[in-house]
């Protein structure tokens, strides 16, 4: 009986040990599988996003097909606004003397011939006063030469005196007409002239139209030839020189339009057009100048100022869609993309969400990475990576919120 009982017994043990070493095995098993399904679901981003009609009510989700859009090509490129040189004036004086009066202010226009400022200095009447001494002398040379002529014709005077006389009556108009264009350089009439109006100031007149950029003197500061008073740009003769690349430089032809902006104020955008293309390399930069004249509005624009611009080339037919259905996301755009395929099930959670929604009609869309063309009249050029269906709907308005309704689900499942 012992025996019996004995064998018994191990059969009993042998057999519990066999059936607990298979439940743990098929725990472990499971445990595997789930671990393996996470990490699965872990490595595969969720790609397709699911929309109620109120959601999609809600937000003003729009759908729209890819459409055929003729768009103009673009090229980026940075510049500077620049004024030529030969609208650009530093006033100074022919004379020197002292500043007695200015007429103008940093910021004001001015027109050519404009009187801007005046100075004055007692040389200048000293030349007055030369001036009128030789056209007395000159009166008296003149009586001189005919006196003398006459009595050479009869005989009675020499030849010498003659030739004396008329050297002198020459010398003295040489004289006076060096004194009378120097007056008239310094903006005084030669005619009017006379004792009674020596004038001891001088005027300083604008010599081209444009706007005072800088004042360089003060009331009571002396000034000669070499000092500048003021300086004038045109700012309507404002132009762009465009830094274009050597591989755009191909693409570029004068008559192109330009869209630029101010980095420093990108709110206002300007016009300019090509008149010009740069033969040779600035610098080190190996980019070519593109000069492009400013029209239509010039309100702001001061030369210096640092530009980004975009030139117009050729139009082209190429699928499109509006600018605002391109969502960007790690460096990367994407589209979403009407689709009946559905999100994968992850969690007792997402299942919870899916009955509550069979009470009200669903719409699935699917995130398709494109790559971006040139952009016009509020519509982009797309390629996508991969294709994209035929007639496919692609969400054109709210593409933003359903971007943040996916990534919103992706990270609520893990």
């Amino acid at each position: 009986m012992n025996i019996k009982y004995h064998i018994l017994s191990l059969v009993f043990i042998s057999f519990f040990a066999v059936s607990c070493g298979k439940k743990v095995a098929s725990e472990d098993q499971g445990e595997l599988k789930t671990e393996q399904t996470e990490a699965n679901h872990e490595e595969a981003p969720q790609t397709i996003a699911s929309l109620t009609e109120e959601q999609m009510k809600s937000v003003g989700v729009t759908l729209q097909t890819v459409e055929m859009k003729e768009l103009t090509s673009t090229i980026k490129a940075n510049g500077l606004l620049r004024v030529p040189n030969n609208r650009k004036a530093t006033v100074t004086s022919l004379y020197g003397g002292v500043i007695k009066t200015i007429n103008v202010q940093i910021g004001d226009f001015v027109r050519k011939g404009q009187v801007l400022a005046t100075i004055s200095n007692p040389e200048y009447i000293q030349l007055q006063e030369q001036y009128l001494m030789a056209n007395s002398r000159i009166a008296f040379a003149e009586q001189e030469f005919r006196r003398q002529k006459e009595l050479f014709d009869n005989d009675a005077g020499a030849k010498k005196n003659l030739q004396s006389a008329d050297a002198e009556l020459k010398s003295l108009r040489t004289q006076k007409s060096s004194l009378q264009r120097q007056l008239q350089m310094m903006g005084i009439s030669p005619g009017k002239v006379n004792n009674r109006n020596l004038r001891s100031g001088l005027v300083i007149t604008c010599p081209i139209s444009g706007t005072i950029s800088n004042i360089n003197a003060q009331i009571g500061s002396y000034v000669d030839v070499s000092s500048p008073v003021l300086d004038i740009i045109d700012n309507n003769s404002i132009h762009l020189d465009l830094q274009v690349f050597e591989k755009d430089l191909p693409k570029m032809k004068v008559g192109q339009i330009v869209h630029f902006k101010l980095t420093n104020n990108p709110e206002t955008e300007y016009d300019a057009t090509i008149y010009s293309i740069g033969s040779s390399f600035e610098n080190e930069s190996k980019t070519i100048s593109v000069h492009a004249n400013v029209t239509g509005n010039k309100l702001g624009l001061i030369d210096g100022m640092n530009i980004t611009g975009i030139v117009s080339l050729d139009k082209s037919t190429t699928p499109a869609i509006p600018t605002d259905a391109i969502v960007e996301a790690d460096g990367k755009y994407y589209v979403f993309v009407q689709t009946n395929k559905k999100a994968e099930e992850h969690s007792e959670e997402k299942g919870n969400e899916k009955e509550s929604q069979e009470h009200s009609k669903t719409m699935n869309f699917e995130k398709i990475e494109v790559v971006k063309g040139s952009s016009d009249m509020g519509y982009t050029a797309i390629t996508a990576v991969n294709s994209i269906p035929d007639n496919a709907k692609i969400v054109v308005k709210g593409a933003f919120f359903v971007n943040a309704k996916l990534t919103n689900s992706g990270e609520h499942e893990h």
